[in-house]
């Protein structure tokens, strides 16, 4: 199984891309939908952030916005969600490849903005990027609800930046230069992708790995 990481700073038409994926009928793991669950009433992650953030959490309900306003800016207690967060993401996300690896599926891509940031490079076989220039990239972020050229400038902080992830990258998908560019460079990608046996999963010590 190949497993393709995908990622892209805010903006820049990753979440198009990862449908396009589907749309070549390529399974994707999205980690912020992993990261919704998790923070979902019920959710395994909502009785640590109650206790790591008092009065974030109502009746079992993780009030996202006064959340946000207490990590808004602040790199520490940013840090302590994301300690809370990225173990329980990463299981869902091992239960994906598995899942996928009992079935022989090909290919797979794993959906992570923060993907160099968290090093989570190292477990894909191969880094898509998806890029477009700044103009257009501030363009469509600040065109999002409630997004501030704070926030916007905030986010870029946290965020490795684009032109350092295409050098990091082994392809890049660039959704400025309109949809049939981006799908033909997609299905380009699909079919070396499905050409090629993976070498990052199983991972060492979980089963045999092919050669």
């Amino acid at each position: 199984m190949f497993i393709l990481g995908l990622t892209g700073s805010i903006g820049m038409g990753k979440s198009t891309a990862a449908a396009d994926f589907r749309r070549f009928r390529v399974p994707v793991h999205d980690s912020d939908a992993a990261v919704h669950a998790v923070m979902a009433k019920g959710g395994a992650a909502v009785a640590e952030i109650d206790q790591a953030f008092p009065g974030v959490v109502l009746n079992g309900v993780i009030d996202r916005q006064k959340l946000g306003a207490k990590v808004f800016g602040d790199g520490p207690a940013l840090k302590k969600l994301e300690a809370i967060l990225h173990p329980l993401v990463r299981e869902r996300e091992r239960a994906f490849l598995a899942h996928h690896g009992r079935l022989g599926t090909r290919a797979v891509v794993l959906d992570v903005p923060l993907l160099f940031e968290t090093n989570g490079q190292r477990r894909c076989d191969a880094v898509v990027v998806v890029s477009a220039p700044f103009r257009e990239q501030k363009r469509r972020v600040m065109a999002r609800p409630g997004m501030t050229e704070e926030k916007f400038q905030n986010i870029l902080k946290t965020q490795i930046s684009d032109q350092i992830k295409k050098t990091k990258a082994d392809f890049v998908v660039y959704s400025g230069l309109g949809r049939a560019h981006s799908l033909r460079t997609i299905r380009e990608i699909v079919t070396l992708a499905r050409s090629k046996r993976g070498q990052k999963w199983p991972p060492f010590g979980h089963g045999i790995r092919h050669k």
